[in-house]
């Protein structure tokens, strides 16, 4: 397993090997079977399935940009069909996205991914034989559940198999992919709708091959441990959060055009999505299996970056959307020079995802990039607002390239940040809520942003045609018309045109500047999680074990609820064990009681100096492994929940940097209180300093070996010297160090179970010798001599060749009496004694007997 610790040291666990660098240092990952760590190049061939599913999912959402026009009017449709040809994929994408997201907790994640691939192929392939609009918006809805599942399943895969903080190094391939996407998606539209031999129904045909090769590549390339479990969909809270977010989304797509926004419509449809959501919540708070873990928003972060992304969401779709109507309606470029002008934000977009990635894998620290990506959204947004049809293109270009910046610092990480917070059983909830709130603010803000649009250019357009004298009964662009078409306009009317929309288009990001400042002022308020440097099968497999174990040892073998022989009350207690990081950021008050019942159990979970361990995870079993009650430690230690009743439970303890502990209780008639002690997990770590000047030595190579010589971890010092290897098991080892410069030095380690083991280590300057050697009558430098250095015993210890200069030297020296022979002419041996740094010039003259 390869961790890399907050100092910057990367270090593999078991089992690393001497293999290829970037495998040992790079994974935190576990391969088929949850057997052994995942290398580079496996976690890149699954990803290359993943990234093209997701490529093909955004490539689909973009390329239907510049051809929607000439569809809908082929297929005879409005202003209202081409509105909800639209709207349609966005509202099944955003209310399928949950769902998706529980599945992935609930089964095998792989063939959740490969079915949301088989139906977005399907719902493609329906879209391009559309024979009408109505043929057509269904088939965009069916392909909108299928693009949910695949953008929703990437993030709690990839999640699933990176840790956190190893996490970032990759987000650039989905930068990459995202960024790829987006550009050629508007560009391959353009030019698929311009061909004739083609047409608009390649539009959705093109995507299929891509899909189908996903398919086969994950397939071939994604293998996840296969955890079975009894599972109860919450088909309720399904339909619900569905119904909420498409009654919303229908609002907010119809009103101001259809209907006003103050009337009795907005009233009907505001309050029974209200109602709508109330009713959910119900639902969820008692649902076994709740499709969205209302206590996830308990968590002070989680809440916080869904709120965030939803106003991401917002900034990011409008500014996406309705660029490339700017430079087509405002500037009057082809459907293909709009793509490519979009490009700067793209690039920006891409860059920032990309080294913002690498950086935090290095440092680990996120929440900075969080910040600087709000204030570019924001800064740029609020720029491209004074934007007008004439204004220079190299200053969009900066506009745009800080908003693609901007983005690219918040988007993957605040999935990140979400993520980090939760355990391996809950990143699928997790990761689709936050792609929940940002698709949901996507459709939202496309939605308004596009009724606001209408309306200022409306009223732009009326202005500018009143001052030519003409009276305003075309098809202009104001709400509700058609989309002009600028070459069949007169020029004077066509100025007016442009003029409107660059001023309304501009208008609106006016707008959005506000909501991406919320987003900045929530993430502001987000406190900064280390890191975790586990992945969720890695966690998922460490508290198997410990709860399996447990329950092997102590003769529970799931005898209730037919659990006997499935395995499923080991898997229940394994899901127990693993949740000790799922933690509410706010702890309740000091003085509030922590169980009313008086079937409970009480106590305090502390660490082994006694010392409470806060926001500890305890849980609660039956003798089959059963789940029955959770609670999570308050900042001093305590916690406490109610049990069914009197009987005899299993109560799991965990909490993040600390071994699970699984104990026995049983209660009575009477509340109990039940201490849990905690051990840390055992580690290595210490600091490599010089003994010359007692300071630290950055870049040494620490090398940790078992008695039998395998190479158990590997990793080089921080800046300070530092170094740590995350769960290296308890017994002898043998650390090696060694650095330029320095002697290497070999040192026995005993590491123990409790808790972090360290072992400084000082690294001796190697000695050095060199000097010149010279023959004949003028002395002058002798090339191609050989020079030999033989230590006291009479050992060969180096040798060396003169150059042109004749000049010789040995390093890494240990202090001593040395031989140095040189020949060319006679050999000349010659003694020194080596202390200290050793001698510089220790020149050797060479000459025949007869000089």
């Amino acid at each position: 397993m390869a961790t890399t610790t907050p100092s910057g040291v990367q270090g593999t666990g078991a089992g690393g090997g001497a293999g290829d660098a970037s495998q040992n240092h790079a994974t935190a990952s576990y391969g088929p079977g949850g057997a052994a760590p995942m290398t580079h190049r496996q976690i890149m061939e699954a990803l290359s399935g993943l990234l093209l599913g997701m490529f093909v999912a955004i490539l689909s959402s973009t390329i239907v940009a510049n051809a929607l026009p000439k569809i809908v009017s082929e297929l005879g449709g409005g202003q209202s069909s081409y509105t909800w040809v639209v709207a349609a994929s966005l509202l099944t994408m955003t209310a399928s996205t949950p769902l998706w997201g529980k599945l992935a907790d609930l089964f095998s994640k792989k063939v959740l991914i490969q079915t949301a691939i088989v139906v977005f192929v399907l719902a493609s392939a329906s879209a391009g034989l559309a024979q009408n609009t109505g043929m057509l918006i269904a088939s965009r809805a069916v392909q909108g559940i299928g693009m949910g599942g695949i953008s929703a399943l990437t993030q709690t895969v990839i999640a699933a198999m990176i840790s956190p903080r190893e996490r970032g190094r990759y987000t650039g391939y989905i930068g990459a992919s995202f960024a790829v996407a987006m550009v050629s998606g508007p560009l391959l539209g353009g030019v698929i709708t311009d061909t004739s031999w083609l047409g608009w129904r390649w539009c959705f045909y093109v995507g299929i091959p891509f899909a189908v090769i996903a398919l086969l590549l994950l397939q071939q390339t994604l293998h996840l441990p296969l955890l079975k479990r009894r599972v109860k969909i919450d088909w309720a809270g399904a339909f619900l959060v569905a119904a909420a977010a498409s009654l919303l989304l229908i609002w907010v797509t119809f009103a101001g055009d259809k209907y006003a926004w103050l009337s009795w419509q907005s009233y009907a449809m505001v309050g029974g999505s209200l109602l709508l959501s109330l009713l959910f919540v119900l639902v969820e708070a008692k649902a076994t299996e709740p499709i969205i873990p209302l206590w996830l928003f308990r968590n002070r972060t989680i809440a916080l970056t869904s709120l965030a992304s939803m106003f991401v969401g917002i900034a990011m779709f409008g500014a996406t959307v309705y660029l490339s109507q700017y430079f087509q309606l405002a500037r009057g470029e082809s459907p293909t020079m709009a793509g490519v002008m979009t490009i700067p934000m793209i690039v920006g977009m891409f860059l920032s995802t990309t080294l913002s990635g690498l950086v935090i894998s290095r440092t680990g620290k996120w929440k900075i990039w969080l910040c600087a990506g709000g204030v570019l959204l924001t800064a740029g947004l609020a720029l491209l607002g004074m934007m007008r049809h004439d204004t220079e293109y190299w200053q969009l270009a900066a506009c745009m390239a800080g908003v693609g910046v901007g983005v690219g610092m918040m988007m993957q990480n605040l999935v990140l940040a979400t993520q980090n917070q939760v355990e391996a059983t809950d990143l699928g909830a997790a990761s689709s809520s936050v792609n929940f709130f940002r698709s949901l603010g996507g459709a939202v803000g496309v939605s308004v942003l596009g009724a606001v649009l209408a309306h200022r250019i409306s009223d732009y357009v009326d202005d500018g045609l009143d001052k030519l004298g003409v009276r305003h009964g075309g098809p202009t662009g104001g709400a509700g018309s058609d989309i002009p078409d600028l070459e069949k306009l007169p020029v004077p009317i066509r100025h007016v045109i442009e003029s409107a929309y660059g001023h309304g288009i501009g208008d609106i990001y006016l707008y959005a500047a506000p909501v991406a400042l919320l987003a900045l002022l929530l993430v502001l308020c987000v406190r900064e999680v280390p890191l975790k440097t586990k992945s969720g099968i890695e966690q998922d497999s460490t508290a198997n074990d410990v709860a399996a174990a447990y329950l092997r040892q102590n003769g529970a073998h799931g005898a209730e609820d037919g659990a006997a022989g499935d395995g499923y009350g080991a898997q229940h207690a394994a899901h127990a064990a693993q949740a000790g990081y799922r933690l509410a950021a706010d702890d309740p008050e000091p003085d509030e009681p922590l169980t009313t019942s008086r079937h409970s159990v009480t106590g305090t979970v502390r660490n082994a100096e006694g010392k409470g361990v806060p926001r500890a995870a305890v849980t609660l079993i039956s003798l089959s492994g059963r789940q029955l009650g959770r609670s999570v430690a308050r900042k001093d230690g305590r916690y406490g929940m109610d049990t069914p009743g009197p009987g005899s439970y299993v109560l799991i303890a965990a909490a993040d940097g600390h071994q699970p502990q699984a104990t026995t209780v049983n209660v009575g008639d009477e509340p109990l209180s039940h201490d849990v002690r905690l051990a840390a997990t055992s580690g290595l770590a210490g600091r490599v300093r010089s003994t010359t000047d007692g300071q630290p030595v950055r870049g040494a190579m620490v090398v940790v070996t078992d008695e039998r010589g395998e190479v158990l971890a590997t990793g080089r010092t921080g800046e300070h010297g530092e170094f740590s290897f995350d769960e290296i098991v308890t017994g002898t080892f043998t650390i090696a160090v060694n650095a330029p410069g320095f002697r290497p030095v070999a040192r026995p380690v005993e590491v123990e179970g409790q808790g972090i083991t360290r072992i400084d280590v000082e690294l001796a300057a190697g000695a050095r010798v060199q000097g010149v050697i010279r023959a004949g009558v003028d002395a002058s430098p002798l090339p191609d001599a050989r020079v030999t250095l033989v230590d006291a015993a009479g050992n060969v210890v180096a040798t060396a060749t003169t150059g042109e200069d004749g000049a010789y030297g040995f390093t890494d020296l240990d202090a001593g009496d040395y031989s140095i022979i040189a020949s060319g002419y006679p050999p000349v041996a010659s003694g020194l004694t080596v202390e200290g740094a050793g001698p510089d010039s220790h020149d050797i003259e060479l000459h025949h007997p007869d000089e």
